[in-house]
Formats: structure tokens, sequence, C-alpha cells
């Protein structure tokens, strides 16, 4: 008689409901995910590259080709893709351009290794492939990468205008490219050459007018605040006025719903009432006596107070926003004081000039010819809200790719040129080494061709015939040649041609691209937990 075998006892290791999808079909599925995000972003690339509509849940319309921002909007939600949403917002804050090359990249490293993949190659021979790979690019764009000469100032500021112009080729506003490179560097220079913070440039939106009527102000502008009855009989310019930043409350305030005052006779409530009333006019009293002619404060200026002033010529706004005060007390130099007491001249700031003045339907409160400005406003102009926003966004970008070249001045040639280049030189160390490594090298540099590839599509050109024109001159040394979106050949030498990018956009683009292509090859297994099953009680 045969001995029937144990039963096994069945273990139950995760919640019932639990969805594990694991090995090859799961890294396949997580590949074919990312390149669902290529796709969608693909398009916007490049100088001819198309813009996205993006309609939120409560209907509000985005216009933009900017890929982080693209990213944000979409709310995606499968896990490995969440990782190319990551390098895309790693990618913007870290140097504010390149957003969509470096998940076209990653998605299109993934592609060229699925094959291998499906032939049971090991992701750890693959990952290795790549790693190197990465780190002979990042030699490679050291040795090519050409440093522009800072001690001239002109020839500086002309490699950062042809950077700025670069990064907005691509963008909305690129037929506008040579009015706002112009205000761009002229932001940027306006900064601490040292500190370069752009959160000092402000930006103010004001629809109406077209973009030429945009301007950059050398000193601060914010929208004029809420003001009480005599705001208008204050004087709305001055010359080389004294400056004062408060974080003060200038308002007699009504009683407490709970406070209580027991008073014996009409004179102590009157007496109370007083003292208020003695409160704010000595501190209405010492701050006239700074000689200050325009007084700011985050806090509200109430009524009396604003009456007060206008009696004696000067000129004061409440409630301004603490990055507006910020960027007043960075220009006209002096300190926000917290007191009305013991304030000295040290404390004041000055500018040249000061005037309230109309930009399209709005008032503005500008301070020019600030002596210490290490900051600058950028007041947008433009019909569509959607419009200024993209502009904006547009404009961040150009931003941090100036301040990347002001601090590195090292560039390479744009256009799908360094790629070709870094592509070619890849192919040629290949060949040099034993096993498997070869073919993953060999895949990196095809996948380093989707950038000029993908330059030619949006513009409606062949890119198979481009592509082949470019590796026939990269073989015979044209280091620099690139896609030619404008002129008949479709090809030209982008250095000459003045298409120009920080090289630290593109060391940053390539190594972020390579290591979350790992990332997602290291990932076989996907556990996700059943969600609680809340019954809502109706």
């Amino acid at each position: 008689m045969q001995r029937s075998l144990p039963i096994q006892p069945t273990v139950v290791l995760l919640r019932e409901g639990t969805d594990t999808s694991q090995g090859k079909p799961q890294l396949l599925s997580n590949i074919s995910a990312c390149l669902a995000v290529a796709d969608t972003l693909s398009t916007t690339l490049g100088p001819r590259g198309m813009d996205k509509l993006i309609v939120n849940e409560r209907g509000e319309a985005q216009i933009t080709n900017d890929g982080a921002t693209i990213l944000k909007l979409l709310d995606i939600v499968h896990p490995a893709a969440k990782t190319l949403v990551d390098i895309a917002r790693a990618q913007d804050a870290e140097v504010g351009d390149g957003t969509t090359s470096v998940v076209l990249l990653a998605a299109q490293m993934l592609k060229e290794v699925r094959g291998y993949i499906e032939e049971g190659v090991s992701p750890h021979i693959i990952m290795k492939g790549f790693r190197t790979a990465s780190q002979l690019v990042a030699s490679r764009i050291k040795e090519l990468q050409v440093s522009v000469d800072k001690s001239d100032p002109q020839k500086f500021r002309d490699l950062l205008l042809k950077c700025a112009a670069t990064s907005m080729s691509s963008k909305l506003i690129h037929s506008q490219k040579p009015f706002f490179s112009e205000m761009v560097v002229d932001a940027v220079l306006s900064l601490d050459q040292d500190d370069l913070d752009e959160s000092l440039i402000g930006v103010k939106k004001i629809p109406g007018g077209g973009v030429q009527d945009s301007q950059l102000i050398r000193g601060v502008a914010f929208k004029k605040t809420f003001t009480y009855a005599g705001a208008e009989q204050q004087p709305k310019a001055f010359t080389d006025p004294l400056v004062l930043c408060l974080n003060v409350e200038l308002e007699l305030k009504a009683e407490k719903d709970n406070a209580e005052v027991r008073v014996e006779q009409v004179s102590d409530y009157q007496a109370i009432v007083d003292a208020e009333w003695t409160i704010i006019y000595n501190k209405l009293e010492l701050i006239e006596k700074t000689g200050a002619k325009v007084v700011l404060s985050k806090l509200p200026i109430g009524d009396l107070a604003t009456q007060w002033f206008a009696d004696r010529g000067i000129f004061c706004a409440g409630r301004v926003t603490a990055g507006d005060l910020r960027r007043v007390v960075q220009a006209v130099g002096g300190s926000i004081q917290s007191t009305c007491s013991d304030i000295e001249r040290k404390h004041l700031g000055t500018c040249g000039r000061f005037e309230e003045h109309q930009v399209g339907g709005e008032r503005y409160n500008i301070f020019e010819e600030c002596p210490g400005a290490k900051t600058c406003t950028l007041l947008l102009r433009g019909g569509a809200e959607q419009f200024i926003e993209e502009v904006e966004r547009s404009l961040h970008d150009a931003i941090m790719v100036v301040k990347r070249a002001v601090k590195n001045n090292q560039i390479v040639a744009g256009g799908g040129a360094i790629e070709m280049e870094l592509s070619a030189y890849l192919r040629n160390h290949a060949r040099t080494i034993p096993g498997k490594i070869q073919l993953i090298i060999t895949a990196f540099a095809r996948a380093l061709e989707i950038i000029p590839r993908q330059i030619c599509d949006n513009a409606g050109l062949d890119s198979t015939d481009i592509l082949n024109k470019l590796r026939q001159r990269h073989a015979a040394g044209q280091k620099w040649a690139g896609v030619d979106v404008d002129g008949d050949e479709g090809v030209r030498d982008n250095m000459e041609a003045f298409v120009w990018e920080p090289s630290l956009v593109k060391l940053n683009a390539i190594s972020s691209a390579a290591e979350a292509a790992c990332l997602i090859l290291s990932v076989d297994e996907t556990i996700r937990n059943p969600q609680s099953e809340q019954v809502s009680s109706s």
C-alpha cells in the first residue's frame, strides 16, 4: 500500500487580496509603463515641439511644454513610472532645463535593453554596463566642453544670451527670444554674483497688453496693497526717499469679545480709550521722527494711521507680502523693524526713485535706482492668463540655465550635437571591451540618439536620413555637428550656430537617466497592499 504524502500547511504570508507581480513579466511591464510616459512627452522636445493642454479636476486649463510641469499635472499612479517623474523634478530643481530630455533618455535606455531582458540577460550585467557607459560619457563631456572667458564682460554676456536663447527655443516664447534673453540675462546679472538666489527675482503677472510690454524693473515692484481712506491724498512719487520697513501693526484694535473692563465712571472708560489712541500716536510720531517718506509694513496700517501719514506727506502701505518686503530690504538696504522705538538711520533704506503708477488694470509700487540692488522684478504682460503662466515657466527655465552658466562657464553645443558625439565615442569604445558589456554600451550609445531623432521627428524632417548624415560627420571628426531645423540640409555646426547649453545640463540629464534606468531594472517584484475597504456610512 502506497503511503500518502503529508499534507503541507498553507503559509499565509501577505494579507488576503494583496497583489504580487514578479519576475521577468513584471520587469517588462515596468519598462512598458515608462515608455508610455515618454511617448506623452516626446512631442514636446526641441524647437518645433508641441504644447500640451492639461485640464485638472476643477476645470482649470494649463498650456505647457515643460517636461517637469506636464508630469506633475498628469498625476501618474504607476509605481515604476513615478521614478521618471522624480528625475524630471530633480533635473528641474538642480539645473532648470532638460526635463523632457532626461525622461526620454531614461525610457529609451530601457527600450534598447528590453530585447536582452527577454533573451534572459541578467539585469545586473545591464546595470553594470549602464554605469560604465555613464562614467565614460561624463569624462568625455568634460574633455569636450568649451570654457568661455569670464574676464571679458561682453563675451561672457554673449555666452549667457546664447544659453538663454537655446533654453527658450523650445518654448512658447521662441519667437520673442532676443527680447526675453536680454531680460533674463539682465535679471540674473543684477543678483549677488556669489549667492545667485533666484528667489530674489520677483515675477508679477499682469493680464492685458502684448508680450513686448513686459519689462524688467531694476529694483522692486509689487501690486498696490489694500488701502484705507486717506491713501489717495498721499504723495505717489519721491526722489531719494528714506524707506522704513516694519513688522508692526498701526491700527486701532476693537476690544476682544471676551474682554471685560469694569469702570466706576465715564472718565475711567475715556482714559482707557485715550490710552489706546496715545499708544498709536506715539508710534506714528516715532516713525515721523526717523525722516522716512515711504513706510511699508507686513501687518495692517489702519485708516487713522493712513490719514495721519497723508497729512504729513508720507506714503504708507500695509499688508505687504513677506517675499516682497524681503526683496525691498535687499534692494534699498536697512532692515525690517519689529518696534517703532530706537529706529536709527542705519535701519532705513533708500532708493533713487519711488513711484506708484498704473500697469495694465493694476496699480504698482515701484522702487528703482536702488543702491544695494541685488534683486529685480519681471513684469510679464500677455493676453491670456495661461499664456502668461507658460511665459513665467519658460523664463524660470532660462533663468536657471543662465544661473548655472554664470557659476560654471563651460558649455557644449545643443541640438543633438553632443549626444551624437557621445554616441560615436561609446560605439568606438565598446569595440575594445569583451563580453556582454560591449552590447550594453552599444545599446546606451543607440539610446543617446533619441534626442536628435526626436528633434527631427518633431520638426517634420526625415530622421533616418539626418541621423545617417550626422553619424558620417561625427565619424569624420566634426564633433559639433547637430540638427538644423531651419536649414535645407538639416545638419550644421551647432557651436558656430550658437546653439549653446551649459555642460552641467547634459551631465546631470545623462547621469540621472542612467540611474533611473538602473533603478527600474533592479525591481523584479511589485507588492501592492489591498486598500482597506471602508464602508462609507450613509
